[in-house]
């Protein structure tokens, strides 16, 4: 079993000390260097798994060791260690790439925990390929393994496409929360969990939560968990999403919908990283990462009041934008064909051609909902059409009348389909069109159906729609 090599930049020797002996504990071996240049040299004598760097140093800062590291030794993480209160010096490390950093006076707990994180970072390769070769100099930078089955649905080629995996990949090396904006339907759950795939908490859970979805008389006692006791109704002790998330990253979709109240207890949790449920004395320990996510300009939102900018710049240590599908239409006829294929598949049918006519009709529509929008379109017209052709009119893009079905009936006779799939077809239409109306405002979609927000969620999931 090979064993990690850690390298430790700081001038403080006591620092240094407790550094050494700690991760000696670990079974880790260490090599020290007082200051940048002779963190500069021991870089170039052989390769390191992680680097831990005081941000204070004689001859520079930390941030010269870590962009030293980010050019020429990519697949080295690196943990800053800050002074006490220093926030923006850690926010302005992790905007840099840093994959975490450790406030002084050190915590021994924190530190393990940081190491071991960093040290199960997914690698490509091996740190003997990685040694550097003095005639050759520094090793270049190399592109990290991707969670197959979560790339493959953030579909397309095109630049704005390939730039966002590109900084998925890095943020999947790093323990900042990341803010991921774009319009509803562009991918922003798939970029989170591409983002928790590649990362060193991959093994652990990945818990999604719809802000927007939770009435807010139940948001404290979903969040927290609670007691048995604690209020009328609390049968028995219950886990929270903060305590589901432990070890994991913890996702906030339409983060801009938390209630006031609710945005200060989370910043309470992410700065004691802490939680006490309802009902009991005691708090206890959380790791978790947070990745948020809305369709809102969370910015606008502070300046109106409605978001607490002291939360806002918590969440938002680097932003991931995720593009509309009215930028990327060069990618329209990609997803076209991969989407067909799994809703074929999906379906049992075989899967229908596409006519240029749709084709064209597909590349030139202007996708309010996005990529969900189109895949919507393809599902409904995959069910309605005649089973071996999908033409433009099957997809009902410029008919008011398209989305409720008035030209899907005949088509689905033509199938002949069962009674219980024809109704659901029918009824995945009605829904699918109060969601694009709403612009995938599901609230306020379940009262243009005249149901219940509840009774909508039990049809999203019983459908399959997202």
């Amino acid at each position: 079993m090979t064993t990690n090599h850690v390298l430790i930049v700081d001038d403080e020797a006591d620092i240094r000390e407790l550094l050494v002996i700690t991760l000696m504990r670990m079974g880790i071996e260490t090599t020290t260097a007082q200051n940048c240049g002779e963190a500069i040299a021991r870089l170039g004598e052989r390769a390191f798994d992680l680097c831990l760097t005081d941000m204070r140093l004689p001859d520079g800062d930390g941030m010269t060791v870590l962009s030293h590291i980010a050019s020429h030794y990519a697949n080295t993480p690196v943990a800053v260690i800050t002074a006490y209160g220093s926030t923006d010096n850690a926010v302005a490390a992790l905007k840099a790439g840093a994959f975490d950093y450790i406030s002084k006076p050190i915590q021994l707990k924190q530190l393990r925990e940081v190491i071991t994180a960093a040290l199960n970072l997914p690698r490509s390769i091996r740190k003997t390929n990685d040694k550097p070769d003095r005639k050759k100099g520094p090793v270049a930078a190399n592109t990290e393994p991707s969670a197959e089955p979560a790339r493959q649905r953030l579909l397309g080629d095109s630049a704005p496409i390939a730039k966002a995996r590109e900084m998925i990949g890095k943020l999947a090396r790093s323990q900042a929360p990341v803010h991921i904006a774009g319009e509803s339907g562009t991918g922003k759950e798939v970029a989170a969990r591409m983002i928790h795939a590649d990362s060193s908490r991959r093994e652990a859970p990945f818990v999604p939560v719809n802000c927007g979805a939770i009435p807010e008389n139940l948001m404290e006692s979903e969040f927290f968990g609670y007691r048995k006791g604690a209020f009328t109704g609390a049968d028995a002790d219950k886990d929270g999403f903060l305590h589901a998330a432990v070890g994991g990253t913890l996702f906030l979709d339409e983060v801009g919908d938390l209630p006031l109240a609710m945005q200060v207890k989370l910043l309470r949790v992410i700065q004691e990283k802490k939680v006490r449920k309802l009902g009991d004395t005691a708090e206890v320990a959380v790791d978790f990462r947070i990745i948020s996510a809305t369709h809102k300009n969370l910015g606008d939102k502070v300046a109106a009041g409605e978001f607490r900018q002291d939360l806002y710049y918590r969440l938002n240590v680097i932003e991931l934008k995720m593009p509309s599908l009215r930028e990327i239409p060069e990618d329209i006829p990609l997803m076209v064909a991969q989407l067909l294929v799994r809703l074929s598949a999906q379906s049992g049918f075989a899967q229908p051609q596409l006519s240029e006519e749709a084709m064209r009709a597909l590349t030139s529509y202007d996708y309010p909902g996005n990529v969900r929008e189109l895949e919507n379109i393809l599902e409904r017209a995959t069910a309605l059409c005649n089973g071996e052709r999908i033409t433009a009119a099957d997809l009902h893009l410029n008919d008011d009348a398209g989305a409720n079905g008035s030209g899907g009936t005949s088509h689905a006779g033509e199938r002949t389909l069962p009674l219980h799939e024809y109704l659901d077809v029918m009824e995945r239409e009605q829904i699918v069109k109060a969601l694009e109306q709403t612009k995938y405002n599901k609230t306020a979609a379940a009262k243009v159906l005249g149901i219940s927000f509840r009774s909508l969620r039990y049809r999203l999931d019983r459908l399959g729609i997202e």
